[in-house]
């Protein structure tokens, strides 16, 4: 998920995956860490050789804060509503989609051949579609991260790692459902014939590692603020990277990606009525979070990503997915605004002051960040070419 990204800082931008809050270009790498299992002879990091693991330097003071015990029976009281509502939206696993129904059978005759068709139309897809694909498989395959990240949060976490609460059965349910869409992705990149995969794992290596910082604190109402606008995202994200996979020829790999935009898409419905009935019961500590969440950015699952070579490798895959038309500026300010109408924002009543001053922020946020991002494209300029290592070391406009 980039530090603090701001929604216009993309070129004209998941997650990125896609970043899903815009990356800023400048950023370094100060908050990233080394391993020295991944380390080439002759590099920069040689020196840290002695130090296996460096954890990632702290951009900003991180904040923990625990609820008040009446906050904490908001989400106790609401648990037999979250068996009736949110787990209706998991599948059983006998009927839900596996990576391999969309992938040649090893055990077939003719495995061979339909590996060779997929290469033959992998290779019509030009790079900087691999580049975008690559980078969104890296943040769901760094799926231990997110699943650590909702088990922080007050209320509803899993407290034993099996616990029966609606809200832990959730949360590795819906773990068990995302990761398919990682596998699904690294055995299609594979096949293709088309990517580095040594350096992709590395990156993956690297990511999972160093961990993610949303700034959700541990707090379920910023969680699940976050998780409602990152699912979106993400939906969007995989739905256009269907759409672009059909233009290019490739009908199979649209089906791929629509497939995992369409378990998005339903992930979202369950975390966005989360916040729904949140804004019922609490609608001024709802809205106030809400503002909280979106002054500080919705930073990207993968904003920590790294390769051992590129500093400022999401930034760079960010710029990719906005110039492709995977993951841009204007999704940004679309998803947000969509969360406002979902959430009916402009329609609560009883407010504190506090709470209409977060109201009055949220609301008029999305024109605002069209207007910025307008002005961003007026002063454009043509951006450079980058190498990228999933792609061994060939370059792709940014």
């Amino acid at each position: 998920m980039a530090l603090t990204p701001t929604p216009l800082s993309f070129r004209s931008p998941k997650f990125n995956l896609s970043s899903f809050a815009l990356p800023q270009m400048s950023t370094l790498r100060s908050s990233r860490f080394i391993m020295a299992s991944t380390l080439r002879s002759g590099s920069k990091e040689v020196e840290n050789l002695k130090k296996p693991f460096m954890p990632p330097r702290e951009v900003h003071v991180q904040v923990t804060h625990s609820m008040p015990p009446q906050k904490i029976e908001i989400f106790k009281s609401l648990e037999a509503w979250a068996e009736e509502n949110v787990l209706v939206h998991l599948k059983p696993v006998e009927k839900c989609w596996q990576p391999q129904d969309f992938l040649p059978e090893p055990s077939s005759d003719g495995f061979d051949e339909q590996v060779k068709e997929l290469r033959e139309r992998a290779k019509e897809i030009p790079d900087d579609y691999f580049v975008v694909l690559v980078g969104d498989m890296v943040t769901e395959e760094a799926l231990p991260t997110y699943q650590t990240m909702l088990n922080t949060l007050d209320g509803v976490r899993d407290e034993t790692g099996a616990s029966l609460t609606s809200w832990a059965v959730w949360t590795r349910a819906w773990t068990a459902e995302e990761n398919r869409h990682g596998d699904l992705l690294n055995k299609y990149l594979y096949l293709s014939g088309r990517v580095d995969m040594r350096q992709i794992e590395k990156t993956i290596q690297y990511l999972i590692g160093s961990g993610m910082d949303p700034r959700t604190e541990n707090s379920p109402y910023l969680g699940f603020i976050y998780t409602s606008f990152q699912e979106r995202a993400t939906f969007i994200s995989h739905g256009n990277t269907a759409r672009l996979a059909k233009e290019h020829g490739d009908v199979k790999l649209a089906q791929i990606c629509g497939t995992i935009a369409s378990d998005e898409k339903r992930h979202e419905t369950a975390y966005t009525k989360i916040v729904e009935k949140l804004f019922e019961i609490d609608p001024d500590g709802t809205v106030l979070a809400f503002a909280d969440m979106m002054r500080k950015k919705v930073a990207m699952p993968a904003h920590l990503m790294y390769d051992a070579c590129d500093d400022n490798l999401f930034e760079h895959y960010s710029a990719v997915a906005q110039r492709i038309g995977v993951y841009t500026a204007k999704d940004y300010a679309d998803i947000l605004e969509f969360l406002v109408g979902r959430w009916k924002v402009e329609n609560l009543t009883g407010l504190s002051g506090e709470g209409r001053k977060a109201q009055d922020f949220v609301c008029g946020l999305p024109a605002r960040i069209r207007r910025l991002e307008e002005r961003a494209q007026g002063k454009a300029k043509q951006m450079p070419r980058v190498r990228f290592s999933w792609i061994f070391d060939r370059e792709v406009q940014l």
